[in-house]
């Protein structure tokens, strides 16, 4: 099982978008990512958002361009318990991609990958994706993409 994890584009400032929808550019560098992902082959079976504006417009980006179902799921809030996700995916073989947050994408990364959710294993980035995969129960980080380096 390969799984996704996708921090949200850059948003508007509160003042500007009480929603908190994606920029121009945050919109710009989500695109060229899934473009990315597009061209690398990237399949998944679902793409799953907090349902936050900036979220959900990440998610349907790269849903348009993996032509792949898009949906709100709980659990991928900014400070959301990250054991939802971590018993959930326990449970699936599938690929799928999570679009949420941080804290919450690095906290369950780190678990992930080491067991302990504070150790801030990997760096995420406004539109950036990093992909790891599980064997025999054990994750491993297998690439990470940064928008800037898509350029």
């Amino acid at each position: 099982m390969r799984l996704y994890l996708m921090q949200h584009g850059k948003a508007k400032p509160k003042e500007e978008d009480p929603e908190r929808g994606l920029t121009e550019e945050g919109a710009d560098e989500v695109e060229r990512t899934a473009e990315f992902l597009e061209r690398a082959g990237i399949k998944v079976e679902g793409i799953y958002h907090s349902g936050k504006k900036r979220a959900e417009q990440t998610a349907e980006i790269v849903g348009k361009h993996l032509k792949v179902k898009v949906e709100k799921a709980d659990g991928l809030e900014p400070l959301a318990d990250i054991g939802v996700w971590a018993e959930r995916l326990e449970k699936l073989d599938e690929d799928i991609m999570l679009v949420g947050h941080l804290p919450h994408l690095s906290r369950l990364t780190s678990y992930l990958l080491t067991g302990n959710p504070d150790l801030d294993a990997v760096t995420f980035i406004f539109g950036g994706v990093v992909c790891l995969e599980r064997e025999k129960r054990k994750w491993r980080l297998l690439w990470a993409v940064r928008p800037e380096i898509l350029a």
